[in-house]
């Protein structure tokens, strides 16, 4: 299908903001969707399949619109994309916007709204997939959502303390300092969506608690929203107990990436083995994030990619 755009009103630093340098905003989406764009001035025609043009068609719009009020970059283009749903199912077209009382967050693309909907739904869910992807982010947005809403009484955020192929050696400090390496990413998440003070006012009140994954044992975790991060650094004897550390009143969500971990040479994969244990059970939820989820710069999308086909020819070599 080949369509004809015009945008108006015309004006040349809108147009040259909304093609990017050397037109590289037009070849992202050019990638991302799999149609050819041409353009003189104003004047925009798209060839592909009717569907992908037509969401490209909504998108340049949109892109445009926003060049009257601010300069548009690769990576907000890249956004802009994950939010158009490319084959979006009609059951999935609610946006699931997350509201804290300092931040909106709004799930970008089909899986990260999955995700959304599937922890509003579900007790317990997995979130799988690569770095950037919002796996964590996500997951905690959630969880201060749930009690500022009053849906929960506290949040417990969890860690397996596994060093990333480097050793740390002799950690200072009480317990709390020497996981807190290891935490960063998820108090980074609560600072944003609640300021550091407010933060710092609830782990002192036992609201919020953070704690390496050993400290689970013989807990009994009621009214509360649990999030475990980097579970594929956790063994299938941790996971299951981690798993029924789940009480009355209370929300689980896990998170990994499958492609790093970082078990001791022989040990398997907790998260690896529960995907397989537990994907009859209705009442759990999983989302499989891909390369094309990540909402990081552009390039991080890319490189996954790249990783991705460089282990699957290893594989098809063996």
């Amino acid at each position: 299908m080949t369509y004809n755009l015009s945008l108006q009103p015309e004006d040349s630093k809108r147009l040259a903001s909304l093609c990017g340098q050397l037109d590289e905003n037009l070849r992202l989406i050019e990638r991302r969707l799999g149609i050819e764009i041409s353009n003189r001035g104003n004047h925009f025609q798209l060839l592909g399949s009717a569907e992908r043009v037509q969401v490209a068609n909504q998108l340049l719009e949109s892109l445009y619109r926003s060049t009257k009020n601010s300069q548009i970059t690769p990576n907000e283009v890249h956004l802009a994309l994950q939010d158009t749903g490319a084959n979006m199912p009609a059951d999935s077209e609610k946006s699931w916007v997350i509201k804290t009382k300092r931040a909106t967050i709004k799930p970008r693309g089909i899986n990260q709204r999955h995700y959304v909907k599937n922890i509003h739904q579900l007790d317990i869910n997995f979130g799988i997939g690569p770095a950037g992807t919002g796996k964590t982010y996500l997951a905690v947005a959630c969880a201060v959502n749930a009690l500022e809403k009053d849906e929960i009484s506290r949040i417990v955020l969890v860690r397996p303390a596994v060093e990333a192929g480097e050793k740390l050696g002799f950690l200072p400090g009480d317990m709390a300092q020497k996981v807190d390496p290891y935490l960063r990413p998820l108090y980074d998440a609560l600072y944003e969506m609640l300021g550091f003070e407010q933060v710092a006012r609830l782990i002192d009140r036992n609201i919020i608690e953070v704690a390496p994954l050993a400290y689970m044992r013989g807990r009994t975790l009621n009214d509360a929203f649990i999030i475990l991060d980097e579970s594929q650094n956790t063994t299938q004897e941790q996971m299951k107990m981690f798993l029924t550390r789940i009480g009355f009143g209370a929300k689980a969500v896990i998170t990994g990436d499958i492609t790093q971990v970082d078990l001791p040479q022989g040990k398997k994969s907790g998260l690896m083995h529960a995907v397989n244990v537990l994907r009859g059970i209705k009442e759990i939820g999983f989302t499989h994030f891909k390369a094309q989820d990540v909402v990081r710069h552009a390039l991080v999308q890319r490189i996954v990619e790249a990783y991705d086909d460089f282990d699957e020819q290893n594989d098809n070599q063996r």
